[in-house]
């Protein structure tokens, strides 16, 4: 088994464990419009905008995520990139610029992603590190259908608000299905697991059906 392989059954075996421990549970729902555009070869821009709707109000309430970026394939298996993000809820705004590198090998997909973030109550930026380990693998020999499972790790590597905590901050598991509908055109609906590690207090856990709509230009 190699290391995304390894990473991605301990992500959701943690998952599965952290059930047992006390924590608070939510539930939500997404939505994503998303969208890339070929620039040349080499250069991939990617817009997409999600719109969260949440039933805990504590911790945010609504939010709407908007995020521009892009991609340069340094070889076939290697992308380096980044971008900037917008993201307001109720309780607060938020700007965010990031770098992420991006592998590929088969099925697998490793994504490192680090995210400087502004808030406006903050008076400093918060930096974020996110490990995502995806696995696609199509269940038809047309390959219409494709069955998706994914872990992602946030590590907070500093304390910008008193609330924040240092090191593994939240991990997400998701599984579902993408299928293409039109031309040029995928959803992908998928359940997603999040859980929100808190100090002092009961962990956050948040059921999340969440769809995506992808357009490739």
């Amino acid at each position: 088994m190699n290391r995304a392989a390894r990473l991605l059954t301990i992500s959701f075996a943690m998952g599965g464990t952290s059930a047992a421990w006390a924590a608070t549970e939510e539930s939500q729902a997404w939505m994503t419009e998303h969208v890339t555009i070929r620039a040349d070869q080499d250069n991939l821009v990617s817009i997409d905008s999600s719109q969260r709707a949440r039933s805990d109000g504590r911790s945010g309430g609504e939010q709407f995520l908007a995020r521009i970026g892009i991609d340069h394939r340094m070889t076939p298996a290697v992308q380096l990139g980044g971008g900037v993000a917008y993201l307001n809820s109720e309780v607060d705004q938020e700007m965010r610029l990031y770098q992420q590198l991006t592998l590929t090998r088969g099925l697998w997909l490793s994504r490192t992603r680090v995210e400087q973030r502004f808030f406006d109550n903050a008076s400093e930026a918060s930096w974020r590190l996110r490990q995502r380990v995806q696995a696609s693998v199509p269940v038809d020999r047309a390959k219409q259908w494709t069955l998706i499972a994914a872990g992602e790790f946030f590590f907070h590597l500093n304390r910008a608000r008193p609330g924040d905590r240092t090191g593994l901050a939240m991990m997400r598991h998701q599984i579902g299905i993408r299928h293409p509908i039109a031309r040029a055109v995928d959803a992908q609906l998928l359940y997603m697991r999040q859980q929100n590690f808190r100090e002092g207090r009961p962990d956050v856990v948040s059921h999340i059906p969440w769809l995506t709509l992808s357009w490739r230009l």
